[in-house]
């Protein structure tokens, strides 16, 4: 076809660009799935005590929400079962490598050199799906691989390895066809995440209510997240369950395509509401133009941790309630939250996640400003009077700012849901919003981590992100690895109090403060030192 001629090079590449972060996702998923199989077969090599953790696990709805609802006793099953949230990463990579090589190369005009040359108008967004689908089916191959190396059987190793797969494929045709509705790699994005946090509650609440592990729920059919579940890899290997990954993503590649031929390249079919001939008075200072740039992303940040607080708050009790007689799943929410009240550790140890997705929020925030930059936004601005560092400023402020805006909402949903569970209002409020904003210092080192690479290392800033995807395996493995402390203290979030519950000392929340300081400012420095571009 005329409209896919030039789709080999553009894999190649794709292919080229891509290879360290394509890499660093096969080997890095392949490598945490092992480190939990040799944990799990280390601590618990008897079939009694696999059985009873597994019951232990399963005891609750709360703890199934988060974790997911156990289906086997093997060494294997439990290790799909602890993998199962780690899809969402999966998930997540394959829709910023399309959106990045769709709608990212139309914003920043790289788009209309490929259209001059020989080269179809369906071959980019061909190209880009054929490497992000084959990367999948490469990841599934690893898992496999390093599975069957373990000793554990073949078909539960290739089960789980197409569970990671599809959620892979079916959300890169997801940020495929975003990337056809909006003329924003940005918005693209966030249709694709809000799609994902959907599918994510949708599973949460299907795996709550899947109490005996049989026939799973209706929320979780209609969650991409509660099929990877469903595929029950080492607990019967329902097969047909892959299926429901190749229709949708068959669907949703198709539906791209089609929509790619209905609008003109660099625009989206959703209608961009123009602006007015003269830009308002309030917008003639930087921070309010990048408030205007923000506030859009900060919002949809803010909602969504508040709805997941609301979540964790109104279920803290229920778990509590079923983890007070049963040891070995107080000593778990234990090591997350702190000792103390069942229900305050679990709160505590829950916020701890919600403070990891707000340091997601931060990095956003300040790789806008690269955005800024590599889009020749930033050169008009400063053009003018504005002074270099007063324009970074005025975006960095926000990767600041805007967690801890996230994080006050969610401590206050979470406090208010937790408060009317218990029947005591607003009483709960207070403590379980300290739990939130303890959270801030760790949140913003990894913003400074982020700042710093867009200083110095400008070419790397998209880093940051693995560097927050390297703090959600510490969060998920160092537990099960005996010896393990110096791996969880990588962690900036290791050294935060554990509140509610928890004793609030002041020197680790002002060291971590410090480091922050200290990264952004570094960042900042070697910002005004390099040539922008």
């Amino acid at each position: 076809m005329a409209e896919s001629v030039g789709t080999r090079a553009l894999v190649r590449l794709d292919l080229r660009l891509d290879r360290l972060r394509l890499g660093l996702l096969i080997g890095g998923l392949a490598a945490f799935v092992a480190m939990v199989c040799s944990s799990f077969d280390s601590l618990y090599p008897e079939a009694a005590d696999r059985q009873s953790f597994a019951a232990d696990m399963s005891a609750s709805g709360a703890i199934r929400a988060f974790y997911g609802t156990v289906y086997g006793t093997s060494i294997g099953a439990l290790t799909a079962w602890r993998s199962s949230g780690m899809t969402a990463i999966a998930a997540l990579v394959a829709m910023f490598l399309v959106v990045r090589h769709t709608r990212g190369d139309e914003e920043s005009g790289r788009r209309e050199l490929l259209g001059a040359t020989v080269v179809g108008r369906q071959a980019p967004l061909v190209a880009t799906l054929v490497v992000a689908l084959a990367a999948y089916v490469v990841l599934a191959a690893a898992i496999t691989l390093v599975l069957l190396a373990l000793g554990q059987p073949f078909a539960g190793s290739l089960a789980l390895g197409l569970a990671f797969a599809g959620m892979g494929w079916v959300f890169a045709g997801v940020a495929a066809v975003a990337a056809q509705l909006t003329v924003s790699s940005r918005t693209a994005n966030g249709i694709a995440a809000a799609v994902l946090a959907v599918a994510a509650l949708l599973r949460m609440g299907g795996n709550a209510a899947d109490a005996n592990g049989g026939s799973a729920p209706w929320p979780v059919w209609l969650s991409p997240m509660g099929w990877a579940d469903q595929v029950r890899p080492f607990a019967g290997n329902h097969w047909w369950v892959l299926i429901l990954f190749v229709v949708a993503t068959a669907v949703l590649v198709a539906a791209a395509l089609v929509l790619s031929t209905r609008r003109d390249v660099g625009g989206g079919l959703l209608p961009t509401r123009p602006g007015p001939a003269a830009g308002a008075s309030w917008l003639r200072s930087p921070v309010a133009l990048a408030w205007r740039l923000q506030w859009g992303s900060l919002l949809a940040w803010a909602v969504g941790l508040g709805v997941f607080g609301a979540v964790i708050g109104g279920v803290a009790k229920s778990a509590a309630d079923v983890v007070r007689d049963n040891p070995d799943l107080a000593d778990m929410i234990e090591r997350l939250g702190g000792k103390g009240v069942i229900s305050d550790a679990f709160l505590a140890g829950s916020i701890g996640f919600l403070g990891v997705a707000a340091a997601g929020c931060g990095i956003q925030a300040a790789l806008r400003l690269r955005g800024e930059e590599t889009s020749e936004r930033a050169e008009p601005v400063l053009a003018t009077s504005v002074p270099r560092l007063r324009w970074a400023g005025s975006h960095f402020v926000f990767a600041f700012v805007g967690p801890a805006v996230a994080m006050l909402v969610a401590g206050v949903a979470a406090g208010v849901a937790y408060g009317l569970s218990l029947g005591d209002g607003l009483d709960q409020v207070g403590r379980v919003l300290a739990g939130a904003l303890v959270q801030l210092p760790a949140v913003w080192v990894m913003a400074g981590v982020a700042i710093l690479l867009i200083g110095a290392f400008p070419r790397w800033s998209s880093a940051s992100w693995l560097a927050l995807i390297a703090v959600i395996v510490i969060l998920f493995v160092a537990d099960l690895i005996d010896g393990a402390q110096w791996l969880k203290d990588l962690s900036p979030f290791t050294h935060i109090p554990k509140v509610p519950g928890g004793s609030v000392q002041a020197l680790p929340l002002v060291l971590l403060t410090t480091v922050a300081a200290a990264l952004s400012t570094t960042g900042i420095e070697a910002l005004r030192r390099r040539d922008l571009g």
